[in-house]
């Protein structure tokens, strides 16, 4: 029994045993440091038997059952509260405990704003956290009903899952259909709202229901310190335009009354998809001018939890098997929704070169794993919230609506939720109504893409006579060749553009496929394998498409394909078949041609990362390309161009001109987002006279939640050995909340004082550390201190000493992927030099 890391086999175990029909949970919240929470619980047995409910408290309270109490002395929150002897039929448990606020962004989180001093709470019970809140049986398959209750100060506000009533300071709200516990929500505290209503139709399609017209009404909350900075409008418009797509594809009417989006501080994750109350971290209220991409970035968030609406909240995975399919679903729908809906009709350019982009790092990684994966108990479960889970997935998705149709796809989509609405689901079952509506037998599919781990690479192999191909075919390598739906381009430079010429669309199957359509056809100056990036997989060039590509990138007319050169350059030089100070030097020629912002970011961060961790030190040191461009790119027209750059140039290690930058910037920006990196990065590089008075002058002049964070980072980064070891103590000691974290962590690890940094102890206090702090706060701590900047033999060697222990599985999947970084920056190295 292991109520904290529930598995799987005893979820299913409690599943099979009995039924959960509603909670009636009341929590009052007027305790700075602890709330009261009281649950009943009416449940039904089918089978005879024993089992627990789980509860995460400070301190059990009273416990009774069908009306007798229960011995509270011997509750351990390890075990929960055991349900001894069960008979059939229905029972009630009643449960009241005593439970401390989280600081960690897990449970019931309680913040304070510095603006003003009032506090702010919210909830975050994914992956099954909501027993840190309330008594209950916390696994997605046994749904119920909610009574929900909330005693507050007079001035607050509640947000929860459905409409609230409010009779002087206790709110009530009845949650009228069967939800999962891991969504059910709570923000309360001052939250300032703004309203508006989408009005819409739901489509007719032969295999849902009829055509109708509706009616949502929405909110959007923030803390009151940030309403100035809350652009409601621009947020509502992208909303209703989700909205607008969802219910043209989906064939299902959006199902949970209103819908509701509160930006909460100190958040771990982008967003949460709760019924009905949508979380999202606050940094997504911009009190500071935005680059484009984090627009963009908001946008897909937003999308990507209305998604979760229909694929997550009203058919829900049976078991964390499925998380995969949750995230990957909603990920795919926010890019597809995004580029057909919004104004960022090249959603799918940024897919491909961000999300992409970590599913071909993740995959790469000795922790690799299927995207249909072990998820045999909850800590597991969380080690999968990754690059494979999320971006892979949805790749995959993209490759199967390509495969089946775009049509014959969405109409089992439809199905699916008509079939298993307010109910759980796997993929099997999705998959059954795609084969449906296809006609197609998927079942290789799902064993090719799913049950197998890796990625392939593709590339073209041709013969050219007369100035035509005479043969021509794509090759595929990797462990498991899987079939792939892609185009393949050909690309001719036209009037000073490179632009697409032909393409043909087939599919790929073992490790050669001829592709008989291109014979004849006049050779181009470029062959691009995977064209409109269809698939998953690796591509290469052949030599003389490569050339071509390094010396045109700034001439290809079409952003998709501009992204996929840029991508395969990236991707050699984490191979080792680009130097990396070839790629910086790519970057720093051809960055200022880019015309998709959200690639720009991406592929200044590569360079910078390539400069950093893949180039000869000695190289990097010296060479100034790179900051040359990024100040050149200061002086672009586009403000929120040159913003992209600066903002780049407070990652670099401060010296010389890109010094003077970062003075100027404090000296006349009114930016005080980009003013903090800035003070950070001179704090680090020790430009700074007395650093610590000016951070309390720049703390004086942003005394917001961004601002104190902003602070602790610059003063993290001074670089003194007394300050790095006394961070260094607070961070292993687990002291710290999560956003308070991330700050030091930034700080101390900032470019410039390595040497200060006392990593060498790293490897004698991470089993600690992982022991002792919570999942959150352990996986943050573990891999932030890891000394990644150790790029040598010695420090691979210390690595594998360490992984020789017998570890926790969750703490050596951190250090066997940093491990791996670390070997893979010290063979670019060696390239890079040689």
């Amino acid at each position: 029994m292991t109520s904290i890391n529930l598995t799987r086999a005893e979820a299913a175990a409690r599943s099979g045993m009995l039924r959960v029909h509603h909670y009636d949970v009341t929590l009052d919240l007027r305790g700075e440091e602890e709330f009261v929470s009281r649950t009943v619980v009416d449940f039904e047995v089918t089978t005879p038997g024993s089992t627990f409910i789980d509860l995460r408290a400070t301190r059990l309270n009273s416990v009774r059952f069908n009306g007798a109490p229960l011995p509270v002395d011997s509750y351990n929150p390890e075990y929960g509260i055991a349900l001894s002897g069960l008979h059939v039929g229905r029972h009630q448990l009643e449960v009241e405990a005593d439970i401390e606020y989280s600081r960690t962004g897990e449970g019931l989180h309680r913040f304070t704003d510095p603006a003003d001093g009032e506090a702010y709470l919210y909830t975050q019970f994914e992956t099954a956290d909501a027993k840190r809140v309330f008594a209950c049986f916390d696994q997605p398959d046994l749904k119920a009903t909610y009574q929900l209750s909330f005693i507050t100060p007079q001035h607050w506000t509640v947000i929860t899952n459905a409409d609230t009533t409010r009779q002087d300071n206790t709110w009530t709200s009845h949650v009228d259909y069967p939800l999962s516990t891991y969504l059910v929500a709570l923000c309360a505290g001052p939250y300032v709202g703004v309203h508006d209503t989408w009005t819409g139709q739901l489509q007719a399609h032969p295999e849902g229901k009829p055509a109708q017209e509706l009616e949502v009404p929405l909110g959007i909350y923030c803390r009151k310190s940030m309403l100035h900075a809350l652009d409601a409008q621009r947020l509502f418009t992208e909303t209703k335009q989700g909205f607008d797509w969802y219910h043209r594809n989906f064939g299902f009417a959006y199902p949970f009354g209103k819908y509701d989006q509160i930006f909460v501080p100190e958040f771990n994750a982008g967003a949460m998809e709760n019924a009905g109350c949508v979380t999202l971290r606050d940094e997504y209220v911009f009190t500071s001018e935005a680059t484009p991409y984090m627009y963009e970035r908001r946008a897909d968030t937003v999308l990507h939890e209305l998604a979760h609406m229909w694929f997550g909240d009203l058919v829900t995975m049976q078991w964390w098997d499925d998380l995969w399919l949750n995230e990957s679903f909603a990920t795919w729908s926010a890019a597809i929704s995004q580029a057909e809906e919004t104004e960022y009709d090249t959603a799918w350019v940024t897919f491909a070169n961000v999300e992409k982009a970590w599913a071909y790092e993740q995959d790469q990684l000795p922790t690799t794993h299927p995207i249909s994966t072990d998820a045999s108990d909850i800590e597991t479960v969380e080690q999968n919230f990754d690059g494979i889970t999320y971006a892979k997935g949805a790749s995959t998705l993209k490759q199967l609506q390509a495969y089946v149709g775009r049509e014959e796809f969405l109409a089992g989509v439809r199905r699916h939720f008509t079939t298993h609405a307010w109910g759980n689901a796997t993929f099997d079952d999705l998959l059954g109504h795609l084969e449906q509506a296809s006609g197609r037998d998927l079942s290789f599919w799902a064993q090719q893409w799913l049950k197998t781990s890796g990625v392939n690479t593709l590339r073209p192999v041709f013969e050219v006579h007369d100035g035509a191909y005479t043969a021509f075919r794509v090759e595929q390598d990797g462990e498991v060749l899987r079939t792939h739906r892609l185009a393949v381009g050909l690309y001719n430079l036209v009037d000073g553009q490179v632009q697409r010429v032909h393409r043909v669309e087939l599919d790929v199957d073992g490790a050669a496929t001829e592709v008989a359509q291109l014979i004849g056809t006049p050779a181009a100056d470029f062959v691009l394998v995977n064209d409109d990036d269809l698939t998953y997989a690796l591509i290469e060039f052949d030599a003389d498409s490569l050339a071509f590509a390094l010396g045109n990138i700034d001439k290809f007319a079409d952003p998709m394909a501009r992204t996929l050169c840029w991508s395969a350059a990236w991707e050699m030089t984490r191979a080792g078949q680009m130097r990396a100070r070839d790629f910086v030097a790519l970057v720093a020629r051809g960055a200022g041609a880019e015309t998709e912002t959200a690639v720009l970011e991406r592929i200044i961060s590569q360079a910078i990362a390539a400069q950093d961790s893949y180039a000869d030190p000695q190289w990097a040191a010296q060479d100034t390309q790179l900051a040359d461009a990024l100040l050149a790119g200061t002086q672009d027209p586009s403000p929120q161009r040159a913003l992209i750059y600066a903002q780049a140039l407070t990652r670099l290690q401060a010296t010389g001109a890109t010094r003077e930058f970062l003075e100027s910037v404090l000296e006349t920006s009114d930016n005080a987002a980009l003013r903090w990196k800035a003070l950070a990065a001179l704090c680090a590089a020790e430009a700074v006279d007395n650093p610590e008075q000016a951070i309390a002058a720049e703390l004086k002049r942003d005394n917001t939640a961004t601002g104190y964070q902003g602070s602790l980072r610059a003063l993290a980064a001074i670089p003194t050995a007394e300050n790095k070891r006394a961070v260094w103590e607070e961070i292993v000691a687990g002291s710290l909340g999560n956003r308070e974290l991330e700050s030091k962590l930034a700080g101390l690890t900032a470019r410039g004082s390595e040497d200060l940094v006392p990593t060498a102890e790293f490897f004698e206090v991470a089993e600690g550390m992982w022991k002792l702090q919570s999942s959150e706060i352990a996986q943050m701590a573990v891999g932030g201190l890891f000394p990644y900047r150790d790029i040598s033999e010695e420090g691979i060697a210390r690595a594998d000493e360490f992984l020789g222990r017998e570890l926790a599985g969750g703490l050596r999947r951190i250090i066997l992927e940093q491990r791996d970084r670390v070997a893979r920056a010290l063979r670019n190295r060696k390239v890079d030099a040689a």
